[in-house]
This record gives structure tokens, sequence and C-alpha cells, in this order.
């Protein structure tokens, strides 16, 4: 019966924000601004550091990654989004449905591994300044980028598979802005308990391991910092950690509490604002925290803009 009921759900309705219709517009208005400025803000990094060889060091190639995948996820959310906020009945397919939510667990769990190579990337460079060459090779650097890639795409289509493996025969309606796994799993009409098992596992190992590594790392830089014998070795050291640690926070913080929550722990507006913290939020912030505090960056921008100026007038 179950199967002949599966056969019904051919597509999905993303609710999105329909409990607040009046502000439906404004919101699309804001989310529209920030999406722009998010492929922008992303876009510029990427040809900045593309165009600059002087910037081709591990720790500008892991940018250039960070916005690569900023880039993609919020193209994998924000067209989608900015339609269910603009009509009065978003739909979706099924498979369109299992496509999104692929792309947003390889993009979301990419992004993970590559701010915990980060993250180790500054604590080599810190901690270890003599040995960072040796530690921090082009074969480091590139096994790191490949394994954040290959290992997450391997994890999104075990999950995703799982996930659409479930009957749907109930209720199409999803109470939230995009296929994430969470509300897509309230409509199973199945036992999931061996799949979130796997999935509360998989969180722990996968995020929350991280984040707390990451943290402590933070802790060893800190120490390492706080022991310079230079005022502008500790400002710069200071400003560019503070950076990461800035957007590692928010994008893990929020990331743990969407996939490590109760069922009923939050309300689903709550569910949808938390969600928005990092698939929209970190992504946004991300240029501004990385760029606008990085004085290479800067001088970076102005070779480019001076070369610009040079052609035009020649």
């Amino acid at each position: 019966m179950k199967k002949q009921n599966q056969s019904f759900v051919v597509e999905f309705i993303l609710l999105g924000f329909s409990n607040f219709p009046e502000l439906q517009e404004l919101i699309f208005g804001v989310f529209l601004v920030i999406y722009l400025v998010t492929l922008m803000g992303n876009v510029v990094i990427i040809a900045t550091i593309s165009l600059n060889h002087s910037l081709h060091v591990p720790m500008y190639l892991f940018l250039q990654n960070l916005s690569v995948v900023e880039v993609s996820f919020s193209a994998v959310i924000m067209p989608e989004m900015l339609v269910v906020l603009s009509t009065e009945k978003a739909t979706i397919s099924v498979a369109g449905c299992s496509v999104q939510m692929y792309f947003i667990l390889l993009f979301g769990g990419t992004e993970c591994f590559l701010l915990g190579a980060m993250a180790y990337d500054r604590f080599a460079a810190i901690c270890h300044p003599l040995n960072y060459p040796t530690i921090m090779t082009k074969i480091v650097f590139v096994r790191l980028v490949t394994f954040s890639w290959i290992s997450w795409a391997i994890v999104a289509t075990v999950q995703t598979t799982w996930v659409f493996s479930f009957p749907f025969c109930g209720p199409n309606e999803i109470n939230h802005l995009f296929c994430e796994t969470p509300p897509v799993l309230e409509l199973v009409c199945a036992d999931t308990f061996l799949f979130e098992i796997y999935a509360f596992t998989g969180t722990v190992l996968i995020i929350l391991v991280p984040f707390v590594l990451i943290l402590l790392s933070y802790v060893r830089i800190l120490v390492a910092i706080l022991k310079m014998p230079s005022t502008t070795g500790r400002q710069k050291a200071f400003s560019t950690c503070a950076s990461h640690l800035t957007s590692v926070t928010l994008f893990f913080g929020t990331a743990i509490m969407t996939y490590l929550q109760p069922k009923s722990g939050y309300s689903p507006e709550t569910k949808k604002l938390m969600s928005l913290a990092y698939t929209l939020l970190t992504p946004l912030l991300n240029p501004l925290i990385y760029s606008l505090r990085n004085n290479e960056m800067k001088r970076a921008w102005m070779k480019l803009w001076q070369r610009k100026m040079v052609s035009h007038t020649v």
C-alpha cells in the first residue's frame, strides 16, 4: 500500500514564510540583494586570487576554494528560495528536491572540511613558522582540498539516496525554504530510526568534532600569538585568525543547532532562521570577513585596478 501511495507524491510544496504573507515582498527584496552581493563578493575574490600570482599560496588558495563553494551553495539555494517567496504555491519535483538536497550536502560539507583545513594552515603558519613551507606543501594543499570535495560527494550521495529511498505517502508540504534533510524527513511515512542514528552520528563526527578541533587549534594559535615579540606581528596574526574564527563560529554553530536538534526542539520558523544563518549569511559575510580586513587582498585589488586603468589609457 505504501508503494502505491508513494507514486502519487511526484512533487513537494515549499511553504517558505507563507505564515507572513504581508512580509513576502520585503523578504524577497532583501534576499535578492543578499544573493547578488554574495555572488559579486565571492566572484571578485576568485578573480583577484586567480589573476595575482603573489596570492598563489595555500592561505589564499584555500580562500579561493571557499569562495567557489559559497557561490555554488548560494546558486543551489537562493534561486529556488526566491521562487518560493514570489509565488503563492511554490512546487518542486521529487527529483528536483533530491538534486537540491545532494548539492546542499555537498557544498555545506565541503565548506566544513575547508574551514578545518584553513584552521590547520593558520596553525602551521603561526605555531610552526620555520617548518611551515615543509608542512603545507603544494601536495598537502591539493590533498586537503581534494579530500574535502570527494569525501562529501560520497556522503551526499549516500545520504540523499537513503532519504529518497523512503516512501512519501502522505502530505507533501515541506515547511521550509528549500529541500534540507530534516524537514524532508518529516514527510516520510516509514521508520527512520536507523537513518536518524546515522545522521546524528555523522553530524557529531563530521561537524561537531571538526569544530571542536578547530577551536582547540585556535587556543594553541592564541598562545603562540601572545608570545610574539612584535606588536605588528601580533596584530596581523590576530586580524587573520579573528576573521576566520568569526566565519567558523557562525557556520558551525548554526549548522550544529540545525542538525543536532531534537525533533520538536524548535518551531518551524526558528528552524528556518537557523538554516538561513549558514546558507545565507555565511556566504555573504565571508568575502567581507576575509577581504576587507586583509591588507594583501586590498593591495591585490589596487594592482588590478591600476592595471585596468593603464590598459584603458593605452
